[in-house]
């Protein structure tokens, strides 16, 4: 009896294995420390080249040259690649779950198209020249454009497919119209040049303050969708089964990647790419719970934006390759990987 018993104690006192909410949550503290490792870099790396204690004294003792660089330029970009690489983590899990296409990213409901479109319609139009008045008109553009795809793909009957065809339509109409105007105006196109692109080189304590509530009031929003979200991922009977209001949740989530998206793109223009990559590799390890695949986006997205930026201060000394430049050529080719990925999955 004693020796039988044996294997029954020791299975007792062998620990449980780690629940999935442990494992997810030890997961987000990672990434949490990975992005503060990748803020801490943005700040210390630039394009001038600082040695640690510069860097150090124009943060906490230097009111001169060093306090110019450090915390004019770099803190100021790196508070807004937080806040930006954020709000487009977190607006492209919502449109991934609102068209229910783990491929979706805000310029396929034509935000990125209509930001870009009032951008240049203030320049060529209205003699805007500053990055302020970029600003609102981006953010007009935007909201101006999601509320249009809204109705147009049916408003209260809107469903993902009539919404990513509304997105679609509407995006290559203003593309076109886009390019109309810069070919006809070649001021119109060197000031758009840059902003086209996307970039923090921008970045000043001015924009942060103008988009800052936009993108609480975002997130905020994007957060409370989740659960409602889950349900709508199911399939609008499943939905309706569970107890979801489809109209409202699918409206509210329209709205809150428009203000996300509408006010990244405003602060620093069009950069593709990371609300799409983030959130649909996020989704491959913590599985489709949108409570977990939003603070993992909002998370792991800074951390592709910030990394992009250093990257690009580094790779051309003493210029800089912009942002916009990098996430594109990382995100060319992950792009390619997951589609032939899905595809394969699919077979």
């Amino acid at each position: 009896m004693l020796v039988d018993s044996v294997p029954e104690q020791r299975a007792e006192r062998a620990p449980a294995p780690p629940t999935r909410r442990a494992v997810r949550s030890a997961g987000l503290l990672v990434a949490v420390a990975i992005l503060a490792v990748v803020a801490v870099a943005s700040i210390a790396v630039g394009a001038k080249e600082l040695s640690v204690a510069q860097v150090w004294h124009g943060l906490f003792a230097d009111s001169g040259t060093y306090a110019d660089v450090v915390v004019d330029e770099r803190l100021a970009r790196t508070v807004l690649g937080l806040l930006v690489g954020a709000a487009l983590g977190l607006s492209g899990a919502v449109l991934q779950a609102l068209t229910r296409n783990p491929l979706a990213d805000p310029g396929l409901l034509g935000i990125n198209a209509g930001a870009s479109a009032a951008v240049v319609t203030a320049i060529t139009f209205l003699g805007v020249t500053s990055l302020t008045g970029y600003v609102w008109f981006a953010f007009l553009g935007a909201a101006a454009v999601g509320a249009l795809v809204w109705f147009l793909g049916g408003s209260r009957g809107a469903t993902p497919v009539r919404l990513a065809l509304a997105g679609t339509a509407i995006s290559a109409a203003l593309y076109g119209y886009l390019q109309a105007v810069m070919i006809m105006d070649e001021a119109a196109l060197a000031r758009m040049r840059f902003w086209t692109v996307g970039s923090l080189s921008s970045a000043t304590d001015g924009t942060i303050r103008q988009v800052l509530p936009f993108l609480v009031a975002g997130t905020v929003l994007a957060l409370a969708l989740a659960r409602p979200l889950n349900a709508v991922e199911m399939g609008d009977d499943t939905a309706k089964a569970l107890g979801a209001n489809l109209n409202r949740t699918r409206a509210l989530a329209m709205l809150a990647a428009t203000v996300l998206c509408g006010a990244a793109t405003a602060a620093c223009g069009p950069i593709v790419f990371v609300g799409l990559m983030v959130p649909h590799i996020v989704r491959s390890f913590t599985g489709p719970d949108l409570r977990w695949i939003m603070p993992y986006a909002a998370v792991l997205s800074p951390v592709l934006l910030l990394g992009s930026d250093v990257i690009g201060r580094v790779v051309a000394r003493p210029s800089e390759v912009q942002v916009g430049i990098i996430t594109a050529i990382i995100g060319g080719p992950v792009f390619i990987f997951l589609v032939r990925r899905r595809r394969t999955a699919q077979l």
